[in-house]
């Protein structure tokens, strides 16, 4: 065995180049990609890296001290069964580099160094790392785990675009130059995905909390030179005031720092005032020792006023208990002064303000994105690279799922409201919709059906809902689904808090803690631990013998950040977190994943063949494969949220994470909204209107809010514009129910996304690089919601390469410029991209009335065109198993030949033959939605191929 031994070690050392020959690192080819050795070098910090290769398109890359133990986790966003399908690959040592290359793929390691550069096959660049240095591991601990602070900067150019990361509020676009933090909170959501212009993707392989892109740190407001306003250096004059009286000046004191950003910091405040009926504002000037472009991040709930250099620069608003986040953008000469002042209202007991900044970026050195994170094991990522951003997401979901195709019935209308108090009024709602003739599929139950203490047992209160399996009945024979809330929160007082308790399901620290919510007489309650299998096997059964059983359609998974308690601060939140497989710090952003996953895995193994749908207010990477859709959160109901929303979504598809939705309407209501004046309810209305123009071309199509009462007929009476427009918005996305339902089936089968930054088809247009209120609805629809309040018309950006149409119209612009957009009251700008092929179903009432027997196909002319129609049977998985059908559709421009291509598959109940109405639509022959093309060719098709001359 000894001489086993010794032979080993030489045949090992025989196959790497000694640091005393070479002065660097070693290395060992594995099966899979590389491990090399950095160790005493001075042109590098002591690490092992490793690479592997996943595809032809993916390289892992993991760094970590040397001497690390290499400890082997379950990871929580890699799919199990992660197929490697990489095709031959080599790996080569020149001079000082090692390259390892794929058929896609080159990954170029400096052996010196330890910096890993990629390129592309013709040798191009795409993206190389910033050297590791003593900051990329910082060992660090918290409640008994041992982890490392770890941080890694690549860099980049100046000309690519960079998208993802999740959903954030800030009304960004691209990320190139900003700060964001990954992190799990209402309104915010953090995924670890960067996506680029330059065709590449790195999933951070971290669960912690994370900062991303320019991550030095925020500034305070006293980082900046500030003058009182009487002149007097170093604060700013904050002055509280009766906000019933202005004139009476309670406390007026200097304040160099405007931090009151959680529960904890409400002490800071002055003990003399009363936040509820306060205004308060802060004066004076500011100054930097930095010229540049400066970027101020504001925290606030309330009415927020900020002007700068006397000129109004926002004006916010936001419930007391959540606050909301924006930035401003300051270009500052460097010692020169700028008036500033802040007109806060806090609308409540407890408000939040806090004002930080980031200096501008240097002139010299590299562009850089990095990530930050507060704990890991490793530096570790996954690079992906593809021929366009659809590749790139593509190889995001090889490694993290597939997303399932949602119901079809999840793709018709949703009304909700905060909340349906009781099981008539559910009811009653329903019915005036039927009776009405408002095409709808799911009726939504919020919060609160449960007894006031009881929250966490899922049980109805029976004085308010007497008949639950009745009312689910009822609603099913009236051809609704209903979806239901059910939190991961259970009450001290609940009946089954002890059951939990007692099999160690719970976090306790909340409990011990004993703070209370805010229902009723206030009850202490905590959150289940989803990261516990048995845990999540007993929140399941719970579910299902109290909702599944009684036939409840979906689920909406509320608070899963986990919002165990709101506004407490990071620290605090950690400390009532605390997962089974390790440290809150470690696993803090990864809890709405394995809530999912146990609602999703419960549901399929007790009814393996009934479509999963969860609705999370919080999402991470890999939560696409438990057939979850995100929805942002609790908004408020006013135009700057709403245009926030667009940015929002986008990127949050652009995480590869395609179900998206918001409240249409916005959830948190200002007083004004409640007993309104006139010219109050008229922007209601009209407010509402412009929600459900843009809501009606998202993945789901959702209305919901606290009072007033979300329906249109509550929101508008018959006749009026506001109430026609919602209901054109809801017969035209049924009316779309092919073209959305064909998108849904491609996002499955070919890993597409239905919500499209410009950036995604028109990437080497610049223009569209950052704008942040438009967006493409799949492959040809242009949209841009109308964000302003009596606005009638607004600046579209028509992206270059080709024509668009006016989708009612018909009339055709040429691309590459802005035009000014008419926007009436009753419609938003929608615009066509020439070479569309888009098709329409029959006006129903419900998604299921009747079968789509005749589909009308409109033929936007100017170049080619390919569009899949695609059909399953709706509600099951068998599409796993091939039970679907497609028909391709081609246009060919040069011929104005339309082929029907022979269909694909089968399903039951599929058509063996319906008809098409088909509309040409060109420059000097306009026609569209509300103007049909004069001419409309009538075919029968009956699964053979079939080729239409077009007129």
């Amino acid at each position: 065995m000894r001489f086993l031994f010794i032979a080993l070690y030489l045949m090992i050392i025989a196959a790497m180049p000694t640091m005393a020959q070479s002065n660097k690192a070693t290395y060992i080819q594995t099966d899979f990609g590389v491990t090399i050795e950095y160790k005493g070098l001075q042109t590098a910090i002591n690490q092992q890296l490793e690479l592997e290769v996943i595809t032809d398109e993916i390289i892992h890359v993991v760094s970590r001290p040397l001497g690390h133990e290499a400890i082997q986790r379950e990871s929580l966003i890699i799919v199990d069964s992660l197929r490697r399908t990489a095709g031959p690959w080599t790996l080569e040592e020149k001079g000082d580099m090692l390259s390892l290359e794929t058929a896609s793929l080159v990954a170029h390691i400096s052996l010196h160094t330890g910096v890993v550069d990629f390129h592309d096959r013709m040798g191009n660049p795409i993206v190389t790392e910033q050297k590791r240095n003593a900051q990329s591991f910082v060992a660090d601990a918290f409640g008994g785990d041992a982890f490392y602070q770890v941080k890694q900067g690549f860099v980049i150019t100046e000309d690519e675009g960079l998208y993802g990361l999740g959903q954030h509020q800030n009304g960004v676009m691209n990320y190139q130059g900003r700060q964001v933090t990954l992190l799990q909170y209402n309104t915010t959501i953090g995924v670890p995905f960067l996506l680029s212009t330059k065709n590449y993707g790195i999933l951070w392989h971290n669960y912690s909390i994370t900062k991303a892109g320019d991550i030095r740190p925020l500034l305070p407001l006293s980082s900046f030179k500030l003058h009182a306003s009487d002149g007097e250096q170093g604060w700013l004059t904050a002055t509280y005031r009766d906000r019933n009286n202005p004139d009476n000046v309670i406390v007026s004191r200097p304040e160099s720092t405007v931090e009151y950003a959680y529960l904890t910091d409400q002490h800071k405040l002055p003990k003399a005032i009363d936040l509820s009926q306060s205004l308060v504002h802060y004066e004076g000037q500011i100054e930097s020792p930095y010229e540049g472009l400066h970027r101020l991040h504001f925290k606030y709930s309330g009415y927020l006023k900020v002007w700068i250099n006397g000129e109004l620069q926002q004006d916010r608003w936001r419930e007391s208990w959540n606050a909301g986040s924006f930035e401003l953008d300051l270009t500052m000469e460097k010692d020169q002064k700028y008036p500033i002042r802040v007109e806060w209202l806090p609308d409540g007991g407890e408000a939040y303000l806090s004002i930080n900044w980031q200096r501008p970026l240097p002139e010299v050195g590299p562009q850089l994105f990095s990530f930050d994170s507060e704990a890991g094991d490793a530096v570790d990522y996954y690079f992906i690279a593809g021929d366009n951003m659809d590749d790139v997401i593509g190889g995001y979901r090889h490694l993290t799922g597939r997303a399932p195709i949602m119901p079809r019935w999840s793709f018709g209308f949703w009304q909700s409201r905060e909340r349906y108090k009781t099981q008539q009024e559910l009811l009653d709602v329903a019915a005036e919709f039927r009776k009405r003739r408002i095409p709808i599929d799911n009726m939504v139950q919020d919060w609160s059906y449960w007894r006031e203490h009881d929250w966490g047992s899922h049980d109805f209160d029976a004085g308010r809902f007497p008949d639950p399996d009745g009312m689910i009945n009822s609603l099913h024979r009236d051809h609704f689904r209903i979806m239901i809330s059910v939190w991961p929160k259970i009450n001290e007082e609940s009946s089954v808090y002890t059951h939990f308790r007692d099999n160690g399901w719970l976090y306790m620290r909340n409990i011990h803690d004993g703070r209370r919510d805010w229902i009723g007489k206030g009850y202490t309650s905590t959150f289940y631990d989803p990261f516990n299998a048995s845990a999540r096997q007993g929140f399941w059964d719970l579910m299902n013998e109290k909702l599944y059983k009684k036939g409840i359609d979906a689920w909406w998974m509320d608070a899963s950040e986990p919002d165990i308690h709101s506004n407490i601060n990071l620290e605090e939140r950690k400390s009532v977190m605390q997962p089974a497989i390790g440290s809150s710090v470690r696993y803090y952003n990864a809890f709405p994943l394995e809530n999912a996953r146990g609602i999703y895995e419960g549901q399929r193994q007790t009814d393996p063949n009934k479509r999963v749908f969860i609705l999370t207010r919080s999402y991470f990477a890999g939560q696409q494969r438990y057939a979850a859709a995100a929805w942002s959160g609790d908004i408020s109901s006013r135009w700057h949220d709403m245009k926030d929303q667009i940015s929002a979504g986008i990127n949050f598809s652009m995480s590869g994470t395609p179900y998206w939705t918001m409240d249409a309407g916005g959830f948190l209501v200002e007083k004004r909204f409640h007993n309104p004046n006139a010219d109050d309810l008229e922007e209601w209305r009209e407010l509402n209107a412009r929600w459900y123009q843009y809501g009606a071309f998202l993945p789901l199509f959702r209305a919901h809010g606290q009072f007033p009462f979300r329906e249109p007929f509550n929101i508008a009476p018959e006749g009026h514009p506001a109430y026609a427009s919602m209901v054109y918005s809801i017969n035209l996305r049924y009316r779309l129910l092919p073209y959305n339902y064909s998108l849904a089936g491609k996002t499955y089968f070919d890993n597409y996304s239905m919500i499209r930054g410009m950036a995604m088809d028109f990437a080497q247009d610049k223009e569209v690089l950052n704008i942040n209120d438009q967006y493409l609805f799949g492959p040809y629809l242009l949209i841009s919601p109308v964000t302003e309040k009596g606005a009638t018309s607004r600046n579209v950006y028509l992206p270059s390469g080709q024509g668009w149409y006016d989708f009612y119209s018909g009339a055709y612009i040429q691309g590459g410029q802005h035009i000014e957009a008419e926007a009436p009251y009753e419609r938003m700008p929608l615009f066509v991209k020439a070479g569309s092929i888009l098709p329409l179903g029959p006006a129903v009432q419900y998604t299921d009335e009747k079968k789509p027997e005749e589909i009308t196909l409109y033929i936007y002319a100017g170049v080619d065109g390919n569009f899949t129609l695609y059909e399953d049977e709706g509600t099951n998985y068998n599409y796993e198993q091939g039970a679907f059908s497609t028909i391709a559709l081609h246009y060919h421009h040069a011929t104005r030949q339309l082929v029907f291509g022979e269909r694909k598959g089968t399903f039951n109940g599929m058509l063996k033959s319906r008809t098409f109405r088909i509309g040409y639509i060109t420059e000097d022959r306009p026609g569209g939605f509300d103007k049909e093309a004069g001419r409309m060719t009538t075919i029968k098709y009956n699964g053979k191929e079939k080729t239409i001359q077009l007129d």
